[in-house]
Formats: structure tokens, C-alpha cells, sequence
């Protein structure tokens, strides 16, 4: 299965699978075209926390060539560890639940 690495800012290593990407076009056409975006804001953009799950970030960034009225993106992130086999070692498994394209008043 295909998927994209990228390191945000703070230096997490993130990755968006091509299962998640086909999720997000099937249900947020206005991303069509836009993966480099989708990735560049990860990479660029401001991170905060959700209110339901400290393990979750929201991720987003300005885009003023998305379709109208979109000028942003926003991309869901999960910051979870999965055990390494035969070890006591956790490693991080960060990865893009969903994106879409949102209107920014600021």
C-alpha cells in the first residue's frame, strides 16, 4: 500500500496512507489535486490539540487556490506508539485520519 512520510515542524515523522487519501477524495472533493497542500500542511502549518482526544491534532494552513469558498486546510492527525515485536520498545505511529477543505475568517 502506497503512503507519504512528512516531518512537521516539530520534527514528528507523519504519514497519510493511500487508503486515507482515497477516504478523504470520496468524501472532500474540493482536495482533488491538492495531496502536495495536504502534505505541505502538515509540514507548514499550526498544530493544536482536540478537545475530545489529547492524542489528536488538528493541523492547518491557508490556501487561497482552493475551490470557493475554501482557504484552508485542515488535516486530523493521530499521535499513537505501537510495540515492537519480541521488545519493550514503543515506537510512534502518527497518521492522518482525515483532511478537508474549510473556510478561515482570520
Amino acid at each position: 500500500m502506497k503512503r507519504w512520510t512528512v516531518t512537521d515542524r516539530q520534527g514528528r515523522k507523519i504519514y497519510l496512507t493511500q487508503e486515507r487519501w482515497d477516504h478523504i477524495l470520496s468524501k472532500h472533493p474540493e482536495l482533488e489535486g491538492r495531496l502536495e497542500d495536504v502534505l505541505a500542511t502538515i509540514r507548514l502549518g499550526r498544530r493544536k490539540s482536540s478537545k475530545r482526544d489529547p492524542q489528536t491534532f488538528l493541523y492547518s494552513r491557508r490556501n487561497e487556490d482552493l475551490l470557493d469558498p475554501y482557504n484552508t486546510i485542515l488535516v486530523f492527525v493521530a499521535f499513537r506508539y505501537i510495540d515492537l515485536p519480541d521488545s519493550n520498545q514503543q515506537v510512534a505511529n502518527n497518521f492522518v485520519t482525515t483532511a478537508w477543505g474549510d473556510v478561515a475568517t482570520t
